[in-house]
């Protein structure tokens, strides 16, 4: 489909990563009451991680404007702490599924639309048709990030259509197994090797017990 084709091609422009390392979009509708417990897009099982690796990052596509409620949001987001919210948010949105606030004195110019001391903790976004979310899921060296736990929020009023384009570290189509040959998934990696980054990097270069390295041949773990 052209049409797909299209975004999908956007997607990779935007985020830096290949088309290939991306699963089929999947589309979401909500109806009044329903919401998406706050959960992590990286995986725990060494099965998925097994086709693509963990994935790195995520991007919503809203498909709708929304009522009332619907918003996205991200309780162990550091972004929590600097974002005012009026009636306008949902309860979910400015408590979070946890229910978590906290108080401290308003600053005017921080907080025009607050009209007392509350600011509720948690990090969130409203679904407006026509716009995208990007988050990612991992560090830079490939750890897992806490703080990309998201959900969605209950629609209160009208229903919530939305696209998720879920995006790996590798190509989504490569199947691989821990027991693979000893080889190097990146051309840079002798390189690497050489810098020292065997030592400084090794969940990237090395990998663990739930991610296969980059760079295994040149770090030396494995014989070929």
């Amino acid at each position: 489909d052209e049409v797909v084709a299209d975004i999908e091609a956007r997607i990779a422009a935007w985020t830096f990563l290949p088309v290939e390392n991306g699963e089929a979009l999947q589309i979401l509708h909500y109806q009044h009451g329903q919401k998406y417990e706050p959960h992590f897009d990286y995986f725990y099982d060494k099965v998925n991680l097994e086709r693509g690796g963990h994935r790195i990052a995520t991007v919503l596509m809203y498909l709708s404007d929304v009522e009332s409620g619907g918003e996205t949001v991200f309780p162990n987001s550091e972004g929590k702490l600097t974002q005012p919210k009026d009636d306008s948010w949902s309860d979910c949105a400015k408590t979070g599924y946890a229910g978590i606030m906290i108080s401290c004195a308003r600053n005017p110019t921080l907080w025009p639309s607050v009209s007392n001391s509350t600011v509720w903790v948690v990090l969130a976004v409203k679904p407006r048709k026509g716009d995208a979310l990007l988050f990612f899921n991992l560090h830079p060296d490939t750890t897992t990030d806490p703080k990309s736990l998201h959900g969605s929020c209950p629609v209160i009023t009208g229903e919530k259509w939305s696209a998720t384009k879920w995006i790996h570290v590798q190509s989504f189509d490569n199947m691989e197994s821990q027991t693979e040959d000893c080889v190097d998934k990146n051309g840079n990696c002798p390189f690497w090797a050489k810098a020292g980054e065997c030592e400084k990097n090794p969940a990237y270069m090395v990998g663990s017990e739930e991610f296969t390295g980059y760079c295994r041949k040149s770090c030396k773990v494995c014989s070929s």
